[in-house]
């Protein structure tokens, strides 16, 4: 799982140090978010899954780095579960 932060400018450490708070948040809820759309019918590779995020509003995109077949799969749910939102977001 790869996460592409958007940042405007050059990241400060503070800026940095929001990003790995926001980084270890993000990981378990999409992880399970995840397992609970592939439910064992398909063999998870974490590496194909890239997301950007957003650090100024708060929102993460499923980045079009990712397998096309697997945005098809989880799309309709993502933002719902992930963002609280139920707009569909491909960066």
């Amino acid at each position: 799982m790869k996460f592409n932060w958007l940042i405007s400018g050059t990241p400060d450490p503070a800026t940095k140090k929001v990003c790995i708070d926001l980084e270890y948040r993000l990981r378990p809820r999409i992880t399970k978010f995840l397992l609970s759309q592939f439910d064992g019918d398909y063999l998870l590779d974490f590496s194909k899954f890239h997301f950007d995020v957003d650090l100024k509003n708060e929102w993460v995109w499923i980045s079009e780095e990712t397998p096309y077949d697997i945005i098809e799969k989880i799309k309709a749910d993502f933002d719902r579960d992930i963002n609280g939102s139920a707009l569909f977001s491909v960066a």
